[in-house]
């Protein structure tokens, strides 16, 4: 094992307080919160451990690690949820220049619909 595996081995939470592995060596039933989403899961439950590795830019990185017994589907969301998200996708897709509603997103640089930020719309 190196030296950075053995810096950052610490199962009985002795060092760093919380159960610790270093990078790709966690136990399998531990899972990161985008390998839970990935599975269909969400964490119900504090972090059970945590991954820490070295970065050369960004320095020590960490990644925290759950359960795959304790997480569960996630919340069911509420019709009014629903509803402002689906109004929040539609403000996003309408052009502030000529008011249509598109199929896409409009882009934040250009800021309107591509038809108007080409200037086919003012020709037409």
């Amino acid at each position: 094992m190196g030296r950075g595996y053995r810096r950052f081995w610490d199962p009985d939470a002795e060092r760093y307080g919380i159960s610790t592995w270093p990078w790709k060596l966690a136990p399998a039933h531990l899972k990161t919160r985008d390998q839970l989403v990935e599975m269909g899961l969400r964490p119900h439950q504090p972090p059970a451990g945590q991954i820490l590795w070295t970065n050369k830019k960004l320095g020590i990185r960490r990644a925290y690690l759950y359960d795959i017994a304790l997480a569960g589907p996630p919340k069911a969301r509420s019709a009014a949820q629903v509803a402002s998200l689906e109004a929040a996708r539609r403000k996003r897709r309408t052009c502030p220049t000529c008011g249509v509603v598109r199929d896409y997103t409009i882009s934040t640089a250009l800021k309107e619909c591509v038809p108007c930020a080409d200037g086919l719309m003012a020709a037409a």
